[in-house]
């Protein structure tokens, strides 16, 4: 046996060549200072609730079968491993209980994990101004989801064929919601993040936590862009590539907590370009404020396969966050 292990090292030497320009420099490695982790307690309290794992999982698809399959087994999931879940939107749902098995799933997810309902910004401008918040108030309660998640996206109501025109400024928007409503909210890009100012008005707010939703994973305003003619999409394919990274976020964040420590909003879902649970680490480190990171197509990915596929990607990035926790720490030296 040992012998063939190390006939298998030998015939796998060249192919695990490294190169320092592959270097992550974002950590010092300490392999000096700890046993291998075995159970290590990696909870963390956000959202009013203890999650097992800082893992978010921000469901990206609703109404169909195929959608009702996935948000099961991400439900399952999140109570196998204590992990929280938005879902996606729940516009469908709103007036017409047709589609309502693909998004109610508190029984699959438990009592004990975070459960938020969605809906677009477009949507609670629409009931604001049609005085039928009530509608909002229905939503959360029948599916006895913590709060709503508002998905703030100007740029993806824009470019989408059959797209809603906002008639104020989302901020606003987001203030008459508070004032109006006694539930917990938190407020989210779709995927080309928030800038500087954006960050400074919802940090001032009191809102439950801002999710990034950042440039660098999938980005909805993109995919309208594509469903689009071919004339228009060379138009507007350049504000495909605007907005901010998840990293740059942080630092903007840290920033205005630096110069205001006293904020509203004291907690973050990490959200947009996570690959692997070491971005997730890096990201919930450098932040002042408790923060779980999200992750969504990669996890889509294996909920759309089976359940076991699922299963096995969460456990491996489990895995690697135990590692993380146990042998690496920030370099103070990078600032990328």
């Amino acid at each position: 046996m040992g012998n063939d292990r190390k006939l298998e090292h030998i015939k796998l030497a060249l192919d695990s060549q490294t190169k320092l320009d592959e270097q992550d420099r974002r950590f010092n490695y300490e392999p000096m200072l700890a046993a291998h982790p075995e159970n290590l307690d990696l909870s963390v309290k956000l959202l009013g609730k203890t999650m097992r794992t800082p893992i978010w999982v921000s469901s990206m698809t609703g109404g169909t079968g195929l959608a009702r399959t996935i948000n099961g087994r991400i439900a399952r999931a999140c109570r196998e491993f204590g992990m929280g879940m938005g879902l996606g939107s729940c516009r469908k749902i709103l007036f017409d209980k047709t589609h309502w098995d693909d998004f109610n799933f508190r029984d699959e997810i438990g009592e004990e994990q975070p459960f938020w309902a969605n809906l677009g910004i477009s949507q609670v401008e629409e009931l604001l101004f049609s005085e039928n918040i009530q509608a909002i108030v229905d939503l959360v309660g029948e599916l006895r989801a913590d709060g709503l998640i508002v998905h703030i996206n100007p740029l993806q109501e824009w470019f989408q064929p059959e797209g809603n025109r906002l008639k104020q400024a989302p901020i606003k928007t987001i203030r008459q919601l508070l004032a109006k409503v006694q539930m917990k909210i938190i407020v989210k890009e779709v995927g080309q993040g928030f800038g500087p100012e954006s960050l400074r008005q919802l940090l001032a707010l009191p809102l439950e936590a801002i999710e990034f939703g950042a440039y660098g994973g999938t980005n909805f305003s993109k995919l309208e862009m594509l469903r689009g003619d071919q004339q228009k999409l060379e138009a507007s394919l350049p504000f495909a590539f605007i907005g901010q990274s998840a990293g740059q976020m942080v630092s903007y964040v840290n920033r205005i907590l630096n110069e205001n420590p006293q904020q509203a909003c004291g907690q973050l879902i990490i959200s947009g370009g996570i690959q692997n649970a070491l971005d997730g680490y890096y990201l919930t480190s450098k932040s002042q404020l408790p923060a779980v990171f999200g992750m969504a197509s990669m996890v889509l990915k294996h909920a759309s396969e089976s359940y076991a596929s699922l299963q096995g990607f969460l456990e491996a990035q489990i895995q690697t966050l135990s590692l993380a926790h146990t042998f690496l720490t920030l370099n103070p030296d990078y600032h990328g």
